[in-house]
């Protein structure tokens, strides 16, 4: 009988999760609609514009030689070059005003489209409410955010739209570009000593492959994220795009395309300090969901453990653990958390991004970020999880 419970809750969720996949994607397509509108509203104006203009100009010049053709041949044909004139510019006027007309409303539809794009909302984004609770010293993290998904609203809030260096959250991120940007997951790749030394002279954590070690893409999906291996998210960089840095670019455009450009910024695939790299616990929280509504993301984010693929290396492949979901999973939070990336370091202290889901099978996304280790970091999700999916 559970099992025909957890079966249906299951049901139940990925029905809600594509209906909001299928929106996003109907408000992607108006929001393309009016850009596309947008480029040729403006273009078309100013021709019209021009085109007025340089109107008035020739009635005016045509309208002096009218004149002084009537002084020189007063006696002779005066009222035909009158007659002429008139008739000419009554012309020229009648077809100004139909082109200023159209120009009125050219640049009329051009304001509606404005105030249309004004009004649409980016892909994936929650409001505040008047129930939205702001956070004070019960959660211990300076930065965090829980988000009701399937209201699109904030349930609460402590600084969250402030900004803060994500530290390796930020390979949430680079997991989605890359899923969006590799076709063929069982390609190879070679581990190189550029992607080996990036990790090592910036003294961050690795999933472990050695210099020319030849391993998956999948692989590499897996070792960025469950170990937060920074040779691997390196490696993706590079296979997907050629370099770090032509993969960050593709990392800023999708910041955009979700909405975030204006409070978010990444200068690298890994999460390395720099003053640079940013964003804010809002931000995170928006790129989980996109995150989650790729199938190959959510099964990376949501795996505990996985064996990568055999090598002269390692033989039997190596056994990579996501241990925020590992040691999380013992608390009781009235509920599952079915997904996460931590992150550290200095500047941002213990950070992590979730996802969680009630036994109704409600969805909700917790990020918290610059808590003082990582237990009290799991503690505020399992806290934040808790004030919703343990109510009575």
């Amino acid at each position: 009988m559970k099992e025909q419970l957890d079966e249906n809750v299951e049901i139940e969720r990925k029905e809600r999760r594509n209906l909001r996949i299928k929106e996003m994607r109907r408000k992607k397509e108006r929001q393309d609609m009016a850009r596309r509108g947008m480029r040729i509203a403006v273009p078309a104006a100013a021709v019209v514009l021009a085109a007025v203009i340089a109107a008035a100009g020739i009635g005016r010049k045509d309208s002096g030689k009218g004149a002084e053709a009537e002084l020189q041949q007063k006696e002779e044909n005066s009222v035909g070059s009158v007659s002429l004139g008139t008739a000419e510019e009554g012309e020229r006027q009648e077809e100004a005003g139909k082109e200023s007309g159209d120009l009125q409303d050219g640049l009329a539809g051009t304001g509606d489209a404005e105030e249309e794009k004004e009004e649409k909302k980016p892909p994936y984004y929650a409001e505040e409410t008047e129930n939205t609770l702001q956070m004070g010293g019960d959660v211990v993290s300076n930065y965090a955010v829980l988000v009701d998904m399937d209201n699109q609203t904030i349930v609460s809030m402590k600084n969250a739209k402030v900004r803060m260096n994500p530290a390796s959250m930020t390979k949430v991120l680079t997991l989605l570009v890359a899923a969006e940007n590799i076709g063929n997951l069982d390609d190879e790749v070679e581990i190189t000593l550029e992607m080996t030394d990036y990790s090592f002279v910036n003294g961050c954590s690795n999933a472990g492959f050695e210099k020319g070690e030849i391993v998956t893409v999948r692989d590499l999906m897996y070792g960025t994220i469950l170990p937060s291996g920074a040779e691997a998210a390196v490696g993706l960089a590079i296979y997907t795009a050629g370099s770090q840095e032509a993969f960050v670019e593709k990392m800023n455009g999708k910041l955009e395309e979700l909405g975030l450009a204006g409070s978010a910024h990444f200068t690298n695939c890994v999460g390395v300090y720099d003053e640079n790299h940013y964003c804010t616990a809002y931000d995170m929280a928006m790129i989980m969901e996109a995150a989650l509504d790729n199938e190959i993301c959510r099964e990376v984010l949501s795996s505990r453990t996985y064996t990568t693929s055999e090598t002269e290396e390692h033989p039997e492949g190596m056994i990579l653990s996501n241990w925020f979901l590992r040691r999380i999973e013992d608390k009781d939070v009235g509920g599952k958390v079915a997904s996460g990336k931590t992150g550290y370091v200095k500047q941002s202290g213990s950070c992590a991004v979730s996802y969680g889901v009630d036994e109704d099978g409600k969805e909700y996304v917790c990020v918290t970020a610059n808590a003082e280790n990582q237990w009290l970091c799991i503690k505020d999700h399992a806290k934040l999880y808790q004030s919703v999916m343990m109510q009575p």
